[in-house]
């Protein structure tokens, strides 16, 4: 899809469908479509009685003039929209046009559109439009899906467009891998991925395979996927700045490429989504893909623990005791709490860079998950206005956040270990919390860290907003922007 800026006027537009963006009791803006279809729109609005309450949609055909479709998008109440009803809203035009078998469509967004909302329109309109079917037969061409070839927005704002494109570019290519099924993507397949994708883009990729880290004293990765055929990798994405970097921003992601919970097994409904268990290490490298083309004025790593864990005869064992590649230990309690012995790895090696700021993503704990339902991540952090900045920006990307606390030393001694520094699992009740604390063992001190547990809203079973059924790339966006607002400190 092209998305552009135009500033012809909507009562002179002729394509395919126009979108039209309105506030809740506020119909004046039909007027900006013209005498010919301003008068069909408004008399079939108020027929239906359709008054733009946010997150209604109303789509009308117009046969003989000369658009084809006119849609109302509702925003709500002027004083409480939020720029993500804007996104929201674009993704419902985009995906209605689709099925209407549209190419070309204006977006008028009821007067000019400042630089946030015309962001928030370009990111809308691609993440909208998203589909993963790749692997779909598509012998009958009624099943094949239109996709929208061009959409203009009314006096949009031309580089905030660009940036909107570019993020949402990135939370894309976040979910194409994300929802590669495990027979496709394995730790050997992903590093090549993202190898492949930095040689495009001009990222430094390190790849660390099993002999290296072997090494190195990698043992968390390595005892994870030490029950796997295919042998567990450490990415190491760089983006280096012209001139001398003030700041270095590290971002970790945990890539259990299939998680079958190792000899403590999942149960058969619990491991079917597990392909998506790698949806953090997929944000990391996506963020990656984005930094190339923002190209902000500071160092970024990524780092990308690639690991398959299956119950094979190497398979890791509860009771074992792992030394650790920052020299702790870590005795096992479960095998299918996994993903925080390989974070423990990555993030100590994370720490060797000496970032100023380490981010790390992970479909960690289904604690989160029970405690904060399917669509807020739960964010952990040893610095409070790194989680306050986090907090503010998720505002206005929507991907709703939420601060869970870190200070319970009662609950801190569920991990201390009899026979080791640390145990990999705190227990069922405060899950969540245990394990980001099980993971601040392993960030260096002086460095601000902030984990987000995604799990629950990695992937999602239901098409809304700008989802649809399968991975979401839920962080991307968030991290690109707090990004943009770090680098103006």
């Amino acid at each position: 899809m092209q998305v552009k800026t135009n500033a012809l006027s909507p009562s002179r537009w002729t394509g395919d469908a126009i979108v039209l963006f309105l506030f809740e009791g506020d119909m004046e803006p039909i007027g900006l479509l013209g005498d010919d279809v301003a008068q069909m729109t408004g008399d079939r609005a108020a027929r239906v009685v359709f008054s733009a309450k946010a997150d209604t949609f109303l789509a009308l055909n117009a046969p003989g003039e000369r658009v084809r479709s006119v849609y109302l998008a509702g925003l709500g109440k002027k004083e409480k929209v939020s720029i993500d009803a804007w996104r929201r809203a674009m993704a419902a035009a985009v995906k209605q046009a689709g099925r209407d078998r549209h190419l070309k469509m204006l977006a008028v967004p009821g007067g000019e559109a400042s630089p946030a909302v015309s962001a928030a329109l370009a990111e809308g309109a691609l993440l909208g439009e998203y589909r993963f079917d790749k692997y779909k037969s598509k012998d009958d061409p009624s099943e094949v899906p239109t996709v929208l070839e061009e959409l203009h927005i009314h006096e949009g704002d031309k580089e905030a467009i660009e940036k909107g494109l570019i993020t949402a570019r990135a939370q894309n290519f976040a979910r194409d891998l994300a929802n590669e099924p495990g027979n496709v993507i394995n730790p050997v397949t992903l590093a090549e991925q993202a190898r492949r994708m930095a040689e495009e883009t001009g990222i430094e990729c390190t790849i660390l395979d099993e002999k290296k880290m072997e090494d190195l004293g990698m043992n968390g990765i390595l005892s994870v996927g030490g029950g796997s055929h295919t042998p567990p990798r450490l990415i190491h994405m760089i983006y280096r700045p012209v001139g001398t970097p003030s700041r270095r921003v590290a971002f970790v992601g945990k890539g259990l490429t299939f998680d079958s919970g190792g000899l403590n097994i999942k149960p058969g409904d619990y491991m079917r989504s597990m392909k998506g268990d790698k949806t953090g290490a997929c944000n990391a490298i996506a963020i990656m893909k984005a930094v190339s083309e923002i190209k902000p004025g500071f160092e970024i790593h990524a780092f990308v623990g690639a690991v398959e864990n299956m119950p094979g005869g190497g398979a890791y064992r509860p009771d074992d005791v792992i030394r650790m590649f920052s020299g702790k230990t870590v005795e096992v309690d479960n095998t299918d709490a996994e993903g925080r012995i390989v974070l423990g790895d990555v993030l100590a090696y994370a720490s060797k860079q000496e970032p100023s700021v380490i981010v790390d993503m992970a479909t960690l704990t289904g604690a989160c998950v029970v405690a904060l339902g399917g669509y807020t991540a739960g964010i952990f952090t040893n610095d409070p206005d790194l989680a306050a900045s986090f907090m503010e920006v998720s505002r206005s990307t929507g991907e709703r956040l939420w601060e869970l606390p870190m200070d319970d030393e009662r609950l801190k001694k569920k991990i201390r270990s009899e026979m080791a520094d640390v145990v990999n699992s705190g227990g069922r009740y405060g899950g969540a919390i245990t394990a980001a604390m099980f993971l601040r063992e392993f960030v260096d001190e002086g460095i601000k860290w902030l984990h987000m547990d995604i799990a629950g809203v990695d992937t999602s079973d239901e098409d809304y907003g700008y989802y649809r059924k399968g991975a979401t790339g839920f962080g991307v966006r968030t991290c690109l922007e707090w990004l943009s607002k770090y680098e103006s400190r």
